[in-house]
């Protein structure tokens, strides 16, 4: 377990152990450690302006994003400020009338709407023009956002084009004091209520709901669970089994998860693409509606349509995926260090899903195209060697516009632009090397199966949760032989088996993947080397030990 610790609190590459006060908040993550929201840029001035338009009873737009964590932080931002006495509304971008982020039909209907101030959250950063025109049309703007800061280079110089906005509140900013920049829209809306509450004499008590909704949105947007992420997700995984929020409470009885304990698990892949899956199809307002229901009945309803919605883009996804398969496998791309792959034809709103697996699938940074209204649109998913934000900015010009960060973006092509120009352009200025392309597989320590027992188990359970940037520990075992091989499951992606390493102790083992290339692999080659980590398997009140077997070679 020490060695589990160690590995998780020492950065890459150094050798010195960890202090323990980095342990112990490690192992005891308490919510009253994360950053004060004092630290935030533009924090005052936010909070300036918004008990000025409370007190002066003008009108608030929240303007968000039609992802997890830009429903998250509407809700976040729209609910904590009614609490707050605002009178506020708000709007989700559409995402295929609209695309990502604040644009001009949301502004001028917000004008035409009478609203004095324009809150963004999860967006705004890149929005100059449009802030621009707020302006125009009389009314204050604050940006909340957590993406990277559009910059341009003056020689050696990086200067960020920060918009001119009346509050600028995005932990990117270089003049940032926060200490800690990976946080999502949804922390940073919660530090925002958290700054108004305090200055009205609130108490933080009143903002408390919202942990669970942040947690929810980190976990969903990918964050690294370190520092205050991951005592935020803890304690938001905690609460969310038990929440009070009726559209919540709904979407986990609908996914058949209620009354189990919660991981990061169900969160990122049994409930976030519920609700990402109507932004993606229709309109992230049902998400939104969710989280606002007031009656039970009103969350089933809703709950049910976003489940419903969520198998329908699992179809689309998977007919999009084989198709980027064969792209991606293909002789043409064999070169390519940077995918760019246009599906003309598949639904915009599973790019970024289908991207994210073209990636997985081969080491790639890969871009997913495919036809918008009147345009061609894209998203992007990157691995840590390549910066696709900066990436993107260094051939800026072929984009009507586009934003991100370093693993993730989104884009619009320039009227005339080609998908075939873009893969081009990205593959003549990448860097990216034989060696950062490698598959990496990282684990802990190579653990004899006699050592990975109940209590292991049990202990490792005290690292959770886990996720990007605090991964779940691996063991590695060799001499393994597979025996009595069962494949199962409707797409016979499931190996159950029996496993004995080379010091004779055999236990139960699943692996879940291609289970006949698993099977017909361990017949034809011997003893193998497994990744592997120790669960709980749990039926019918019964609790027996297995391994769950990650990946394998000779």
């Amino acid at each position: 377990m020490a060695r589990l610790v160690v590995n998780r609190l020492t950065p890459k590459g150094e050798r010195q152990l960890p202090d323990a006060q980095s342990v112990s908040e490690y192992l005891d993550p308490d919510i009253s450690r994360i950053f004060e929201y004092r630290l935030l840029p533009d924090i005052d001035k936010c909070i300036d302006i918004l008990v000025s338009v409370i007190s002066e009873n003008k009108k608030i737009r929240v303007i968000g994003d039609y992802d997890v964590d830009g429903v998250c932080a509407t809700f976040i931002l729209s609910s904590g400020l009614h609490k707050a006495g605002a009178i506020v509304s708000h709007a989700i971008p559409h995402r295929i009338v609209d695309g990502y982020g604040l644009n001009e039909r949301l502004i001028r209907e917000a004008a035409d709407d009478g609203i004095d101030c324009i809150i963004t959250c999860d967006n705004g950063i890149a929005a100059a023009d449009r802030i621009d025109l707020a302006h125009e049309l009389g009314m204050t703007v604050i940006v909340t956002d957590h993406h990277e800061i559009p910059y341009h280079m003056e020689g050696e110089k990086r200067i960020e084009d920060i918009p001119h906005a009346d509050a600028v509140v995005d932990i990117k900013r270089s003049d940032s004091l926060y200490g800690f920049t990976d946080i999502c829209g949804a922390v940073i809306a919660f530090k925002v209520i958290l700054a108004l509450f305090d200055r009205l004499g609130i108490s933080g008590e009143e903002a408390k709901e919202f942990i669970e909704l942040a947690a929810f949105a980190t976990i969903e947007d990918v964050m690294p669970l370190t520092g205050e992420n991951r005592t935020l997700v803890k304690t938001g995984l905690d609460r969310l089994k038990d929440t009070r929020n009726k559209g919540l409470r709904a979407l986990i009885r609908a996914q058949g998860v209620e009354g189990i304990e919660l991981t990061t698990y169900h969160a990122g892949f049994v409930l976030g693409p519920c609700i990402n899956a109507t932004g993606r199809l229709a309109t992230a307002d049902n998400a939104y509606d969710l989280l606002a229901a007031e009656s039970d009945e009103e969350a089933e309803r809703t709950a049910s349509v976003l489940v419903a919605m969520n198998n329908e883009r699992k179809e689309m996804t998977l007919r999009g995926t084989e198709e980027a398969k064969r792209i991606a496998l293909g002789s043409e791309m064999s070169d390519d260090r940077v995918l760019v792959i246009y599906l003309a034809d598949t639904h915009e709103s599973v790019a970024g899903i289908i991207a994210g697996k073209i990636r997985e699938l081969t080491g790639k940074p890969a871009f997913v195209l495919t036809d918008g209204d009147r345009c061609i649109k894209g998203s992007g998913r990157s691995i840590d060697e390549y910066d696709m934000h900066k990436a993107m900015t260094e051939v800026s010009g072929l984009f009507e516009k586009f934003g991100g960060h370093k693993l993730a973006g989104g884009l619009t092509l320039k009227a005339g632009v080609t998908p075939e120009m873009m893969r081009e352009k990205m593959n003549s200025l990448c860097s990216l090397t034989d060696k950062d392309l490698e598959k990496k597989i990282r684990f802990d320590m190579q653990l004899p199966f006699a050592r990975a027992d109940m209590s292991l188990v049990e202990d490792i359970r005290k690292l959770e949760p886990f996720g990007t940037g605090n991964p779940r520990p691996r063991f590695a075992a060799s001499g393994v032989r597979l025996e009595n091989m069962k494949v199962c499951g409707r797409n016979r992606n499931t190996l159950k088996c029996r496993a004995s390493d080379a010091y004779g102790t055999a236990v139960e083992a699943v692996y879940f993947g291609d289970a006949d290339a698993l099977a017909e692999y361990a017949s034809d080659n011997g003893p193998l080397k497994i990744l592997y980590y120790p669960d709980i398997n749990e039926y019918r009140q019964m609790r027996s030990l297995e391994i769950r077997i990650e990946s394998y070679c000779r």
